[in-house]
């Protein structure tokens, strides 16, 4: 029996026919109406809330995931207020290089054109003198958020910079779910699509911004996870989900730019930085680049903290790599009121010992969510009070003022943090899953190296989400080790520096390869007992 469903979304209407039973997830993705749905539809998120009523009953809000289509219902899209003026970080260390690209330009008086050259092969002649007009696009192509710099070639200024949250986060928020739903040819095609539509619009608005024309732009250099790759590539990520884990595409190469689906001229092209592995990607290879990391003496630890945390230890040039599955709770997904970097998001937290919480939100507004940062705070703040025990539950025998803090909310036990704003037991787990992962994957570095963590001189924090992170709550809840503390230095968008690097240096290209070609991959489900370290790393009193 069909059914129809009609969507009421940013003052839109879609109508669509579907079969009963399909849960108003699938109708909506059928009519084409973008629903968060970070979890993938496994009903473990709580972001795809939607209003529904069926002829003239009481509005209900439900998941659209988990509720299934058995009359003629209208469904109100519940926009999500951290979905716009998100706090995007898009400056990262940068390293002085000489402006040596691949495309020159040369204008011929006796003709009165410009010939445009790429590594000294004629690809195109345009009319009159554009020497200067020569530029590029360095992009980095987060799992969470996106950033698009447009370069002179020339001169290596950046002309301007955009940054968007990256629209497949709707459909599936972390890589391994992603991987899961481009695994079909629809699936694909949806995830290359919201990608791509998205940057041709940021393109779009640096250029404008700029007062460019897109006709002068000849090189993109796309920075991101292996994942992330593929799905920019329209490539099938599905090996990277099963043993072995290989990836189909090495990156280290250049692609036609219109091939891929950017509205740019014929000629431009698309580099990819060389991929290290299935879980760490050609983004990490522009961090390494940047950082000099091959190149530095000491032992230094390279942390990129995010939904796919991947970690590099360099000891005297010699580099060790590999990655965590630490989820996406870090981003504020998969929190009860977690939101992304937006006004209104807790982003720090502290407690006194009276009990006084002090909160301070983006844009000072009235806090409405927890965004990453302020989670790390929050979860830092029990600990050091011990409102959390070490195995990370709520401790119910706390006296005086603390303990006005653990309130009801629905007949569960949660932490008050402002007035709306609450964490809850399985928050907690999940800030607990997220940091273990990370610890265990230093701790199994370290130790496969010969090292112990007292050894490490420098320890280096890339990543847009990392630069907003305080160092102390990093280290009250064991994420990372106490003989940290004074180490740390955050790097920033060390994806789209590095990026901007191989836009204007051959041999920083050559280099990125060697660095690929030298690294070690450590792969922590092949270690014994790293489960038992896992475990172990839980622990909120780990502070060795």
């Amino acid at each position: 029996m069909m059914k129809k469903v009609t969507f009421h979304h940013a003052g839109q209407t879609t109508s669509i026919i579907v079969h009963a039973g399909e849960s108003i997830l699938t109708a909506a993705r059928q009519a084409g109406v973008i629903l968060d749905s970070p979890c993938n539809g496994n009903g473990t998120c709580g972001k795809c809330k939607v209003k529904v009523s069926v002829l003239d009953e009481q509005t209900e809000t439900v998941l659209a995931c988990n509720t299934n289509v058995q009359n003629d219902v209208t469904v109100e899209i519940i926009e999500r207020q951290d979905n716009g003026n998100l706090q995007i970080k898009h400056e990262g260390l940068a390293s002085i290089v000489e402006i040596d690209g691949v495309i020159n330009k040369k204008y011929i008086a006796e003709t009165g054109r410009t010939n445009v050259y790429r590594n000294e092969q004629f690809i195109a002649s345009e009319q009159g003198d554009t020497e200067q007009d020569s530029y590029g696009l360095a992009i980095d192509i987060g799992t969470t958020t996106l950033v698009v710099a447009l370069i002179h070639l020339l001169t290596g200024q950046e002309l301007a910079v955009a940054g968007a949250l990256n629209p497949q986060s709707r459909l599936a928020q972390d890589v391994l779910s992603r991987i899961r739903y481009a695994s079909n040819e629809q699936g694909l095609f949806e995830m290359n699509q919201l990608l791509i539509e998205e940057l041709n619009q940021m393109i779009a608005q640096v250029t404008i911004e700029a007062g460019i024309s897109t006709n002068y732009i000849y090189e993109l250099v796309l920075s991101g996870n292996t994942c992330m790759l593929h799905l920019a590539t329209n490539t099938n990520p599905v090996t990277l989900g099963k043993y072995p884990y290989t990836p189909v595409i090495r990156g280290g190469n250049a692609l036609s730019a219109s091939d891929l689906g950017f509205s740019l001229a014929g000629i431009a092209q698309a580099y990819l930085p060389p991929i290290i592995s299935a879980y760490v990607g050609g983004d990490i290879t522009s961090g390494i680049l940047v950082s000099r990391l091959a190149k530095s003496e000491g032992t230094s630890l390279f942390i990129d903290i995010g939904t796919n945390g991947e970690i590099v230890l360099a000891a005297n040039g010699k580099l060790v790599a590999t990655s965590t599955a630490a989820g996406p709770a870090f981003e504020g997904m998969n929190i009860s009121c977690g939101m992304r970097a937006a006004p209104g998001a807790v982003e720090g937290f502290d407690l006194t010992s009276e009990g006084e919480s002090i909160v301070k939100s983006i844009a000072d507004q009235a806090p409405v969510g927890i965004c990453g940062s302020g989670l790390l705070d929050i979860v830092a703040a029990m600990v050091r009070r011990k409102i959390i025990g070490k195995n990370g539950k709520f401790n119910k025998n706390i006296t005086g003022q603390l303990s006005t803090l653990l309130t009801d909310v629905n007949g569960k036990m949660v932490f008050f943090v402002a007035e709306g704003v609450f964490l809850s037991q399985p928050d907690v787990r999940q800030v607990q899953l997220a940091k273990g992962a990370i610890r265990g994957g230093i701790e199994a570095l370290l130790d496969y190296q010969g090292l112990v963590a007292a050894e490490v001189d420098r320890v280096l924090i890339a990543g847009s989400f990392g630069y907003h992170l305080n160092p102390e709550s990093l280290i009250e809840i064991g994420l990372l080790p106490e003989v940290f503390r004074g180490k740390i230095e955050f790097l920033g968008n060390t994806s789209k520096s590095g990026s901007q690097e191989l836009l204007l240096n051959q041999t920083s290209r050559l280099e990125s390869r060697k660095i690929v070609e030298d690294i070690a991959v450590l792969e922590l489900a092949t270690i014994d007992n790293f489960d038992r370290l896992f475990v172990k790393c839980l622990d909120f009193t780990m502070v060795s």
